[in-house]
């Protein structure tokens, strides 16, 4: 699979500009200041295979080859990477087209499930058009896989930190990252959705063959129903996630032998779902 060519240029940034500067009043203590202040992009993302448009989704115009990738396999559209011929990128006034071309007999599926959703920020599932659609439920991970310790699970929350750039730059930001069973963050990727970040990581992760079994996935957001089921679905049997999980979410890694931790801080954590990972 060959990886997706950035455009050039500077209207679309080459890399897409992923943050800009803006003039606000800033008030502290009951004084007024102006000053310049750098905001996050969020920018509409056409997901198109075979020139069909399947899910349109607001993000970060950032690694969207990893995005692009991740999200055809979490939602069930690729079994494999290798399924995933080419992809283009395509930049337009209104957003960005991601332009795949993936195996017939995955296209034909996808045409006979095909959906249109349009994503945002904080929904995973928007546009679903029925039940079945909106709740799936991935076979179960691999039993075993990498342990952790409870200090390696808390060390990587400032690895992670670290890694976050964009979020340091400007506060408004998601973060997906990889720890692999040394106790090293090994990938760190960020969005303004934390669906998007997620994605981008597993992308990121299968083109370069990492094993999902061997390692454990750190997020800086809620574990919700999605995040659960998008780990599931690639064969990630860890989550810690720095703020709490849903009902729903905790019922599918149960389900999905995911090991699921919540409220991870350096003082503690919560453990929901399945410890046997836990050292």
């Amino acid at each position: 699979m060959s990886a997706c060519p950035i455009p050039t240029g500077n209207e679309v940034a080459g890399e897409f500009d992923t943050s800009a500067r803006v003039e606000v009043e800033r008030w502290r203590d009951g004084r007024r200041e102006t000053v310049q202040d750098v905001v996050a992009e969020e920018v509409p993302i056409a997901l198109e295979y075979n020139g069909i448009s399947h899910a349109v989704m607001m993000a970060t115009p950032a690694d969207l080859e990893d995005f692009a990738l991740g999200f055809s396999l979490t939602e069930g559209i690729l079994a494999d990477p290798s399924e995933l011929y080419d992809c283009e990128i395509v930049a337009g006034a209104d957003g960005i087209q991601v332009q795949m071309k993936v195996a017939t007999e995955r296209f034909l599926a996808l045409k006979e499930k095909r959906r249109n959703l349009t994503g945002r920020t904080g929904c995973g599932l928007c546009g679903a058009e029925t039940l079945e659609q909106a709740v799936r439920h991935p076979a179960a991970v691999a039993h075993a896989g990498a342990q952790f310790s409870i200090d390696q699970i808390h060390a990587a929350l400032e690895q992670m930190q670290q890694g976050q750039q964009l979020q340091q730059l400007t506060g408004a930001t998601h973060a997906a990252a990889w720890l692999r069973a040394d106790g090293r963050i090994a990938l760190v990727r960020e969005d303004v959705g934390r669906h998007n970040a997620l994605d981008k990581l597993i992308g990121a992760l299968a083109e370069a063959g990492e094993d999902f079994a061997g390692g454990a996935l750190i997020i800086t957001s809620r574990a919700s129903y999605e995040m659960v089921q998008k780990a599931a679905t690639v064969g990630i049997g860890f989550i810690a996630a720095i703020s709490a999980p849903t009902a729903l979410a905790i019922r599918l890694a149960e389900e999905t032998d995911v090991t699921l931790l919540g409220f991870v801080r350096r003082q503690g954590h919560v453990v929901y779902a399945r410890p046997h990972r836990l050292r």
